[in-house]
């Protein structure tokens, strides 16, 4: 699948007038995960922004930015809680049917809902979204125009014709798609972009450079991280020269403060590193930072950091089941039973 994630976080900082996206992630994990990985969580975003955050452990809603404080002492704010609670619940049960339904047995698995919807303050026009994933793989999609939902898999044919008879539920989502999502995004987007756009404008935040590696035989990462904006650019040179061969780029990942992190990572033989001046070089917003590959200079990354990075790397390869689609409230926010 492809990835629109590294677009959509870059919307914090180039879209302020035109298109807008207003998001919310379930994500239920059954078995047994790594520390800093939830159970459940539930995450909003805004232009990719977080703005309000669940799971769990904590079982309460969290705003993200300071103007979403100003929604927490409201009724609607611990309706929400409330709905998070209860589809907390449901989607430990759904992950059992579905174990049952792809004849599985051990080992961890994910089941997660991605709604919400587009709008242009240019053009006026309007988009939803709604879809469902299971173990990194797409499930059943709602068709939000059409108001039908589709099976990406055989095992999700049974969902797909009890959703599509729940003709009250459909009635429920057409009202949230055509008027309540797009108007959330309306009503908010003048209050607050005007002071996002002051904030961001001027908020600059210099990378992080780490050179880490597993062990002495292992692939040497180039790791950026703590940065904002998220627009950056890391090369390897070899003696000089821009370097690509046995060169990986990944992706761009959030921070849970807002900022983004990246890894390069260069497969050489220690002895190769040794005889030649590999060098990695970060720049971001005029700024270049670098770091010469020397054994002082390398940290190891089978450490506490590894654990940290891997919490937000499953996290991220989570949105990933939805992002290629670009990728919400019964209640079109609640959660459905699969059985």
């Amino acid at each position: 699948m492809g990835m629109q994630y590294q677009n959509c976080f870059h919307r914090i900082h180039l879209e302020f007038k035109g298109s807008h996206t207003f998001t919310t992630l379930y994500t239920g994990i059954n078995g047994h995960t790594i520390a800093g990985i939830r159970e459940f969580s539930a995450v909003t975003t805004l232009d990719g922004r977080q703005i309000d955050y669940y799971d769990s452990e904590i079982k309460e809603l969290i705003p993200r930015q300071d103007w979403m404080k100003e929604f927490a002492s409201t009724d609607t704010w611990k309706q929400d809680t409330e709905i998070r609670q209860q589809v907390q619940q449901i989607y430990k049960n759904n992950i059992h049917v579905l174990i049952e339904r792809f004849n599985q047995s051990h080992g961890v698995h994910t089941y997660q809902r991605m709604y919400g919807c587009d709008w242009d303050d240019q053009t006026g026009a309007s988009e939803g979204f709604n879809q469902y994933g299971y173990d990194g793989e797409d499930y059943v999609t709602l068709d939000v125009k059409l108001l039908r939902y589709m099976a990406a898999v055989p095992q999700g044919i049974i969902t797909m014709l009890k959703w599509n008879n729940d003709r009250a539920q459909l009635e429920l989502l057409r009202q949230y798609y055509q008027h309540e999502c797009v108007h959330w995004l309306k009503q908010n987007k003048y209050f607050q972009l005007e002071k996002w756009i002051m904030i961001t404008a001027q908020i600059l935040i210099t990378p992080e450079l780490s050179l880490l590696q597993k062990n002495f035989s292992s692939p040497v990462e180039c790791h950026i991280t703590g940065f904002y904006p998220a627009a950056v650019t890391i090369t390897w040179l070899k003696n000089g020269q821009e370097h690509y061969e046995d060169v990986d780029f990944g992706d761009l990942l959030p921070n849970m403060d807002g900022t983004f992190q990246k890894t390069v990572t260069l497969t050489v033989f220690p002895d190769e590193w040794k005889k030649n001046q590999y060098v990695c070089v970060v720049e971001h917003e005029g700024n270049t930072i670098q770091k010469i590959l020397r054994k002082d200079e390398i940290k190891s990354n089978n450490s506490k950091f590894l654990i940290v990075w891997y919490s937000v790397f499953i996290v991220v390869i989570l949105f990933r089941i939805f992002m290629s689609h670009h990728t919400g409230n019964v209640c079109p926010k609640c959660a459905f039973i699969l059985t």
